[in-house]
C-alpha cells in the first residue's frame, strides 16, 4: 500500500493504523442540507486513504502524495495552509470539543476524481476523524465524527456547508443512498441496486469550476436564511404553504424559496420510488431537479447544462446537475443499452462548443469510512 510506504519514508516509522473515507454523489437534494431538509446521497467507489499515528508533543505533521514536497510540520494549528486546514481543521474540532487529541503523523492518498465536485474534502475530513477516533479511543459515533468534521470546514478552513457530505462519506454503505433528515439527523439506509434493474448512474464530470463559486455559495445561503426571516419560520424546510410564502417574497429570496420547498419534497418522492423498486421512475424528478437549481437557485452553468441537455438528448432516463454547482459533475440515469450513446452525446455536444472533453464514470453506491489496516 502506497500510503504506508509513505508514511514509512517521511517518518521513519510504521503507522498505526490505515483508514480509508470515500467521496459522494448526491442522488438529489442540492442546496437544502443547511436548510433543515432532506437529502439523498451515496457514497462512491473512490475517496481518501490516510496512514496514522498519533503524537504526544501536540503537533501535527502531514504529507499528502497528490501535493508535492516533503511532510509539513504545524505547530499553530491556525497557521495551517492549503490542504492542510481540513485535516488539522479536525483536530482542532476535537479538541474543542474537549477530547485529548494530542497530535498526530498522518499521511493522505487520494483518488477522487480531480474538480469532479465529489467532495474529497468531506472525505480527507472523516477518513482522518475516524483515525484520531479510534487511536485516541474517544467512542464517537458515525455521525459525531461527521458532525466534527463539518465543524472543521465550518468554522475552521471557513466554508459554511451542511451536513450531507460528511454524513455520505461516514454513513454511506454498498449498494444504497443514504436518506438524511438534516435537521434531526435522523437516517434511512434506501436500497439503490442499479444492476438490478439494468441501470447505471453515469458521472459526467466536467472538470471546470468557476471563480467566485465559494463567495456565491455563501450568498445563496445568506439568501435562504434572510427569506425564513421574512417568513418567520426557523428554516425554508418549515415552509407548508408555498403559494403564500412566495406571495410574500420577491427577487432572490422568492426563487430560493421555490427551489428549497420543491427540492425536499422531490427527495421524498425519490425515496417512495426507490422504496417501492421503482428505480428507472426516478429520471424525471431528476430532470425536475436540474432546471430549478438552474433557473431559481443559480447555480448551473452552460457545460452542466450542455452536459444534461445532451445526456438525456442521448437517451438518459433522467439527467442533473450534482454538488454545490458552478461546476464539478452531472449525473445521468441511464440504462444499460444506452450508455455508450449517452456518453457520446455529450462527447461530441463538448466538442462542437470546442470545449475540453469530460470524464465520464459509472459510478455504483459504496461503503462508508472504514480502517483498512
Amino acid at each position: 500500500m502506497r500510503v504506508v510506504e509513505a508514511f514509512r519514508e517521511s517518518f521513519g516509522a510504521e503507522p498505526h493504523g490505515v483508514w480509508h473515507a470515500p467521496g459522494r454523489v448526491n442522488l438529489i437534494g442540492e442546496h437544502t442540507d443547511y436548510n433543515g431538509g432532506f437529502v439523498l446521497p451515496f457514497a462512491v467507489p473512490w475517496g481518501v486513504t490516510a496512514a496514522v499515528s498519533p503524537r504526544q508533543d501536540g503537533l501535527v505533521r502531514l504529507r499528502s502524495l497528490q501535493a508535492a514536497g516533503p511532510a509539513v510540520t504545524v505547530e499553530d494549528l491556525r497557521q495551517a495552509e492549503g490542504w492542510t486546514r481540513y485535516a488539522v481543521g479536525v483536530v482542532w474540532a476535537l479538541r474543542e470539543a474537549g477530547h485529548p487529541v494530542r497530535g498526530a503523523d498522518i499521511v493522505i492518498d487520494g483518488d477522487v476524481p480531480r474538480g469532479a465536485g465529489l467532495s474529497s474534502s468531506a472525505a480527507l475530513e472523516v477518513a482522518v476523524g475516524l483515525a484520531l477516533d479510534e487511536l485516541y479511543g474517544l467512542g464517537l459515533s458515525r455521525m459525531e465524527i461527521a458532525l466534527a468534521a463539518q465543524k472543521a470546514e465550518n468554522d475552521f478552513v471557513g466554508m459554511p456547508c451542511g451536513i450531507m457530505d460528511q454524513a455520505a462519506s461516514a454513513l454511506g454503505e454498498e449498494g444504497k443512498a443514504l436518506f438524511l433528515d438534516c435537521r434531526t439527523l435522523g437516517t434511512r439506509a434506501i436500497p439503490f441496486d442499479l444492476a438490478a434493474h439494468g441501470l447505471r448512474l453515469l458521472i459526467i464530470n466536467t472538470g471546470v469550476h468557476h471563480e467566485l463559486a465559494d463567495g456565491q455559495y455563501a450568498r445563496r445561503r445568506q439568501d435562504c436564511e434572510s427569506a425564513a426571516a421574512r417568513l418567520g419560520v426557523d428554516a425554508l424546510r418549515d415552509v407548508t404553504d408555498l403559494a403564500g410564502a412566495l406571495a410574500l417574497l420577491s427577487g432572490d429570496e422568492r426563487r430560493r424559496t421555490q427551489h428549497v420547498v420543491t427540492e425536499n419534497h422531490r427527495v421524498e418522492a425519490v425515496v417512495g420510488l426507490l422504496r417501492a423498486g421503482a428505480v428507472s421512475e426516478i429520471g424525471a424528478l431528476l430532470n425536475v431537479s436540474h432546471l430549478s437549481l438552474r433557473d431559481q437557485f443559480e447555480v448551473s452553468c452552460p457545460e452542466l447544462d450542455v452536459a444534461v441537455e445532451a445526456a438525456v438528448r442521448g437517451g438518459a432516463r433522467g439527467a442533473r446537475m450534482t454538488g454545490g454547482g458552478f461546476g464539478g459533475s452531472a449525473i445521468a440515469l441511464v440504462a444499460d443499452d444506452r450508455v455508450e450513446t449517452v456518453r457520446d452525446s455529450v462527447l461530441l455536444a463538448y466538442a462542437e462548443r470546442g470545449w475540453a472533453p469530460p470524464e465520464v464514470r459509472p459510478a455504483t453506491p459504496a461503503a462508508g469510512a472504514r480502517r483498512l489496516a
